[in-house]
């Protein structure tokens, strides 16, 4: 077992001589999620940056993530841990394909996970969350096209929940899809009283088999009011190390260990203390950009 102990120290050290705010990601390693001073989703983790009055945020996760935090901040320096830190499926989709889209479906509103960046951010209309995109889209008129983008399995699970036909993009999380119907039902045989609990961006299929489907944040409150204490979790492996820490004497299993984001693993708590140190990985947007993307956000918030 390694000692993160002396690291950990250092990097709250350096944050609190620098008047930084250390966040990251439930998807985070352990050891760089017990360092932060919050963990959390990407937007909650961006709206918490905003409340504070540090002058820097160090966040520790994917590169759009850091662009929300700035989108959201901008009078503060917002720190990226590692640059390389990518989202395979923000990738899926650029700000060219949504200005051709909206080309095809001029009469239409465009829907953006906030999965996306601030670039494909500033050519919607409005953004959401996995946790409330069902409602962000419920509330669009009837009569009224939706685009939603990037991710295939939000967009299917939306349109169950609402009813609305959507103009899906073919984007999806490659994680989430190394989860199968049949890794869960071989999970299941193993852990009979578990109840499964799948992320929107699951298949549909896996969807089907969960006992609930949340959130990571919802994922995160329902293990903690659910009487059951087991639970197979049908999302990225690092979430279960939150959930044990928080919910001692219940058992999280995930369905398979390939459900495991590379990008998310890259930040280390050297990389971490190296870049606050240094001050490297700044994320820096165009201000048209940001202006344009922050209405899209500021249009969700009232659905949280």
């Amino acid at each position: 077992m390694v000692d993160y102990r002396p690291l950990q120290e250092e990097l709250r050290a350096l944050a609190r001589e620098k008047n930084a705010l250390i966040i990251a990601h439930n998807y985070q390693r352990p050891e760089v999620q017990d360092a932060a001073d919050f963990t959390g989703d990407s937007l909650e983790l961006s709206r918490i940056a905003a409340s504070t009055g540090n002058e820097i945020i160090l966040f520790c996760g994917v590169h759009f993530m850091a662009e929300t935090a700035h989108i959201l901040s901008p009078e503060k320096k917002v720190l990226i841990a590692e640059m390389k830190a990518g989202c395979p499926m923000a990738d899926m989709i650029t700000a060219g394909d949504v200005r051709k889209l909206k080309r095809y479906h001029p009469e239409a509103l465009v829907v953006a996970y906030v999965n996306t960046s601030a670039a494909v951010k500033a050519e919607t209309d409005i953004c959401c969350t996995s946790a409330n995109a069902a409602k962000v889209v419920a509330n669009i008129p009837v009569d009224r096209e939706i685009v939603f983008i990037p991710d295939r399995n939000l967009a299917l699970h939306v349109e169950k929940k609402t009813g609305r036909q959507l103009i899906k993009w073919e984007g999806f999380c490659p994680t989430h899809e190394y989860i199968t119907a049949d890794t869960i039902i071989k999970t299941k045989k193993e852990h009979p009283e578990a109840l499964v609990v799948a992320h929107p961006e699951c298949l549909p299929e896996v969807r089907e088999l969960a006992d609930a489907i949340e959130s990571t944040s919802g994922m995160i409150r329902f293990a903690k009011e659910s009487p059951a204490r087991e639970f197979i979790i049908a999302t990225e492996m690092g979430l279960n190390y939150r959930l044990g820490k928080e919910n001692p004497g219940k058992s999280f299993y995930s369905p398979t260990k390939k459900a495991l984001c590379p990008n998310m693993k890259m930040t280390t708590l050297p990389k971490a203390i190296e870049t606050l140190r240094t001050g490297r990985y700044e994320i820096r947007l165009d201000e048209d950009v940001r202006r344009r993307a922050l209405k899209a956000v500021e249009a969700m918030v009232s659905y949280i």
